[in-house]
């Protein structure tokens, strides 16, 4: 059985362009991108990573960090994610693929670990941490699938939120076809409210300060670490927590429905109306 795992990597974030490549820790010369392919590589099950970015010519310095550090790279459509992730898994024989994205530099080896055993134990087609529930942290997200699975969905996938990104096709589109696992968090590690992900100048703020504190006596340092720095410091938590998780959605009516939640959190009342009067019609 052969386990690979691709991560997904772009410059253009919007929140925090150039984001893969922020120093972690600030001023150690290795990039967040690099952090998390060496995570990956403590992952016992996991035989292979390569990062999978776009053609697109901001791309093109991931595709020279990773040429220089010997690390396997693709480079495909920057929108058609689904695509992407499929064709640079496809050469390699995988029977199971890890889906890790680049903004997760906290991810667990142990976590992944688990994961992927449990997958494979209970023959599931799609294993998840975090997309249909949060139990773990944000930034301690991943998915596993079967390498039949996602060649499905990379054929069957029409929408546009299917292809602009990978697996919604398999868990919000079809569960009914597919055997679907959500991995929850022991009560230990269960903090679904704490982001460690990196999507923003604050997220990247608050990481730096897990990596100068955790990083220098032990590099491969896991979830029940940053929580327990939590713990010790709870001030950290203010860095980021105001921060609104972006979600995925499948229409005009669910995107005016999130903007109209926004305008009632931000006392918005003209734009709430006329957004809601406009719905209406």
């Amino acid at each position: 059985m052969k386990t690979g795992a691709i991560i997904q990597a772009r410059m253009s974030s919007k929140r925090l362009p150039g984001k893969v490549l922020k120093e972690l820790p600030y001023g150690s010369g290795i990039s967040s991108l690099e952090q998390i392919v060496y995570r990956l590589k403590q992952v016992d099950s996991i035989q292979e990573v390569i990062i999978a970015t776009s053609t697109d010519e901001d791309d093109q310095a991931i595709v020279d960090m990773a040429d220089s550090k010997g690390i396997n790279v693709f480079t495909g459509s920057l929108d058609n994610v689904l695509e992407r992730f499929y064709l640079a898994a496809k050469p390699h024989n995988f029977d199971h693929v890890v889906r890790i994205t680049g903004d997760c530099p906290c991810i667990d080896p142990l976590v992944l670990e688990g994961v992927i055993r449990r997958h494979v134990q209970e023959n599931a087609d799609f294993t998840t941490l975090g997309a249909v529930k949060r139990t773990f942290p944000h930034g301690m997200d991943g998915s596993v699938m079967k390498m039949q699975v996602l060649e499905e969905a990379y054929k069957n996938a029409d929408k546009d939120f299917e292809q602009e990104h990978v697996t919604p096709y398999i868990y919000r589109s079809h569960p009914e076809k597919f055997k679907i696992l959500s991995i929850e968090a022991p009560d230990a590690l269960a903090d679904p409210t704490l982001r460690i992900t990196m999507d923003t100048p604050e997220d990247h703020a608050l990481i730096c300060c897990i990596y100068e504190a955790l990083y220098p006596e032990n590099p491969s340092f896991g979830l029940s670490e940053i929580i327990s720095l939590m713990e010790q410091k709870p001030w950290l938590r203010n860095i980021n927590q105001h921060i609104q998780n972006k979600k995925i959605h499948a229409s005009l009516e669910s995107e005016l429905q999130e903007l109209i939640g926004y305008c009632e959190k931000q006392d918005l009342k003209r734009a709430r109306l006329f957004i809601s009067e406009n719905l209406k019609d």
